[in-house]
């Protein structure tokens, strides 16, 4: 079987460690709230770990969410088998455990002890009141007291995000995926269909991977190139062919544009991005057989993510 080169630089492996989050964002990838199910277990975190090692390149382990300081002893157990593995580690959270400085010095402390690579914390009003910005930012005096490299995501409106590492900043396009899709995408600018041409995910150059707790490895939230309670990561991405790839294939082609007219889907004269273009065409191949086991889980279309997938 032909191999594809981009999966040889497979960089990042980022774990779902949950579903669940304290809040409910409009701009969330994944359809995170606080109904969502599906946490990883520790020992379904090991497994992935394991098979992450047995990919040389994988350099980088993050755990991300949902929230997964709303299950603090499994992060720090999940991060303490990591930094063991080798890995460097990143988190992403919105610090809501970040009540004062003194108590966010007490959270981040463990992580500290095993010389967390990267923190990102989220500080803008879609994360909720001003309330939880300070929050933001006692977490980041922390943090740097902490000696822990720690950058602060905020979204400015519905069209600009910016990154703050320790001092300096840097910013891009806010992606209208999952929920942001459909609360976000109605305020944004739209862009004629045929000009979205390009996939931000840039395949084959596929650097970093996407696992849930249901073992779904994502290219991106919603497009599932295998499962690793079914077969090994390393099988999943090795033998994995991009350019015949029924959705990853139309878009290193060409972006949305090529996945609509390669797969015969009527897109709308106009939208918000390229994200935004192709999360409404998945959302109506999701309708055909052939696409059960790759348009997938139900929560990164927002079905079930209250009740459970």
């Amino acid at each position: 079987m032909q191999l594809c080169d981009g999966l040889v630089s497979l960089t990042a492996v980022h774990l779902l460690l949950t579903y669940k989050c304290d809040s409910e964002c409009d701009h969330c990838f994944v359809w995170s709230s606080p109904d969502s199910q599906g946490t990883m277990s520790v020992k379904q975190i090991v497994n992935i770990l394991k098979q992450s090692a047995d990919i040389p390149t994988v350099k980088r382990i993050y755990f991300e969410g949902g929230e997964p300081f709303l299950f603090y002893p499994i992060l720090i157990k999940g991060v303490e088998e990591a930094r063991r593995l080798g890995f460097e580690v990143g988190i992403v959270s919105n610090a809501y455990w970040a009540t004062d400085k003194e108590d966010s010095y007490r959270w981040l402390e463990p992580l500290a002890r095993h010389e967390i690579a990267d923190m990102s914390l989220s500080m803008d009003s879609h994360h909720g009141s001003t309330v939880s910005r300070r929050r933001t930012r006692m977490a980041l005096l922390a943090a740097k007291d902490l000696a822990i490299p720690a950058s602060a995501i905020s979204i400015r409106g519905v069209e600009f995000y910016s990154c703050h590492p320790r001092g300096s900043g840097r910013g891009g396009d806010l992606y209208f995926r999952g929920r942001a899709a459909v609360n976000l995408a109605g305020k944004a600018k739209h862009k004629a269909w045929r000009t979205l041409a390009r996939c931000p995910e840039e395949p084959p150059n596929i650097t970093r991977v996407h696992v849930d707790s249901h073992g779904n490895v994502q290219f991106c939230q919603g497009i599932t190139i295998g499962n690793v309670w079914r077969r090994p990561l390393r099988a999943i991405t090795e033998e994995l062919v991009v350019e015949s790839h029924p959705i990853i294939g139309p878009l290193m082609r060409g972006g949305p544009c090529s996945l609509s007219r390669e797969l015969g889907v009527r897109p709308k004269k106009a939208y918000a991005d390229s994200c935004h273009m192709c999360y409404e065409l998945r959302r109506s191949l999701r309708r055909r057989k052939e696409f059960a086991r790759i348009l997938t889980p139900d929560q990164a279309y927002g079905i079930g993510a209250n009740k459970g997938v």
